[in-house]
This record gives C-alpha cells, structure tokens and sequence, in this order.
C-alpha cells in the first residue's frame, strides 16, 4: 500500500513540473513575439528616418 501512495506523489510531483514548465513555455512564446514586434517597429523607423535623410 505505501508504495501505491509513493506512486502516486511522484506523479503528482511530474504533473506539476510538467504544467509549470509548459506555462513557462507559453509565456515566453508571448514575451518572444512581443519583443520581436518591438523590434520590427524600431527598425521601420531606423528606414524611415534613413530615407528622410538620403537627400541631404
């Protein structure tokens, strides 16, 4: 019996990393693709201000 109730704490335990380290995942897709906008916007401006300036 107490090894049934061992069994069943690991898997509580690999439950709960799995959940936590796929959250981390999902998280962090969003905070990737939030830079790589970020990113995006800088370097358009960088082009604009490059071609406001390619007369002079």
């Amino acid at each position: 019996m107490k090894a049934l109730t061992g069994s069943k704490r690991l898997r509580v335990r690999y439950m709960f990393i799995l959940t936590s380290f796929i959250s981390g995942l999902m998280g962090g897709c969003a905070t990737m693709e939030g830079a790589g906008k970020d990113i995006q916007s800088a370097g358009e401006s960088l082009e604009e201000a490059a071609e406001d300036n390619d007369g002079n």
